[in-house]
């Protein structure tokens, strides 16, 4: 499955966090990040990131092109609620686009562990299915 992971400035560490947790998981499964993003990850866990741009030069835009292709699967957007209104724009047009593909999105970390063990348990495998 492609998996796409964004986090704001103050959630990089906790999505860093997430992903060494939950490495075994998520290695299995092919994934994207906004650059930072991407880096923190890679470099905590050795998995194989596809980085995108910086998340403020169009890396969420990015992403958001690939889930409007139905390209992603899973998309965990960990947001800062108190964040900079520059990227309240970005957070919404992927809830958005999530939505209209039904594709599963986690904006918190309690979300987040809970799709990544329903993936963990091949509860997810329906949208290989609908993206073929």
């Amino acid at each position: 499955m492609e998996i796409a992971i964004i986090a704001n400035d103050k959630k990089k560490e906790l999505i860093t966090e997430f992903c060494i947790a939950y490495c075994g998981v998520l290695a299995k499964h092919n994934l994207c990040a906004t650059a930072t993003t991407g880096k923190y990850i890679s470099e905590a866990t050795g998995l194989k990131v596809t980085r995108m741009l910086a998340g403020s030069h169009g890396g969420a835009e990015q992403i958001a092109a690939r889930i409007a292709y139905n390209e992603i699967d899973l998309v965990i957007f960990l947001r800062d609620p108190n964040s900079d209104a520059e990227y309240v724009d970005n957070t919404l047009q992927v809830i958005r686009l999530c939505d209209s593909h039904n594709i599963p999105v986690a904006t918190n970390i309690a979300t987040a562990e809970a799709l990544i063990l329903a993936l963990g348990r091949g509860d997810l495998d329906w949208r290989e299915i609908q993206r073929n």
